[in-house]
């Protein structure tokens, strides 16, 4: 679930012996699952430990994890890290704003993760994104694009050799292609 670097460790352990005694640490997500999704670190008396959370337990410490964080931390890296400007701990969360599918679930579900996961942060850059629409019958995904995607010069390209390319790759049999269902329009809103 969460990886714990060693120096991030250290720094918990060094922290927690200031701290009263039983106290841990809890890993957290605000608004999972959403746009403005945030991950964080406190600390957590013992009194505080809820009977539904997940212990880890460290050489030196424990951290807890509420249920409904969970699945928003799947895939989480903590680590501490020291260089000439000072130290400092980062947290990576690549699932806090979208939960993460099962590998069983529904194609719609997986592909419209990928969509949110993959794609759509790439997309981003250039101020574009992508939405899944349905998936037809015959097995093509049926993708909106909008933003700076809309009317742009490469959007072919995007869908035949990035998104379709990527999707086949993953999905196998289960999926024969994409299809684009924007009108494109070209306007001072597109990227070229």
């Amino acid at each position: 679930m969460i990886t714990i670097s060693e120096n991030a460790q250290a720094h918990f352990v060094k922290l927690l012996e200031q701290q009263a005694e039983g106290t841990s640490i809890r890993v957290f997500v605000v608004n999972p699952g959403t746009a403005s999704a945030e991950c964080g670190v406190s600390y957590c008396p013992a009194d505080a430990v809820e009977p539904e959370d997940i212990k880890m337990t460290f050489e030196g410490f424990s951290a807890y994890i509420d249920a409904d964080s969970k699945p928003f931390l799947e895939d989480a890296e903590i680590d501490f890290v020291s260089d000439q400007m000072g130290s400092q701990l980062t947290l990576k969360a690549p699932n806090a704003k979208l939960r993460k599918v099962d590998d069983d679930a529904p194609l719609f579900d997986r592909i419209d993760y990928f969509i949110k996961a993959e794609v759509n942060p790439q997309l981003a850059g250039h101020g574009g994104e992508c939405t899944l629409m349905e998936i037809t019958d015959d097995g093509y995904a049926v993708l909106q694009f909008g933003g700076g995607c809309n009317g742009c010069s490469q959007i072919d390209v995007t869908v035949k050799d990035g998104i379709e390319k990527q999707l086949i790759d993953m999905m196998g049999d289960e999926i024969k292609g994409v299809k684009d269902m924007t009108e494109h329009e070209r306007g001072e809103h597109s990227y070229y």
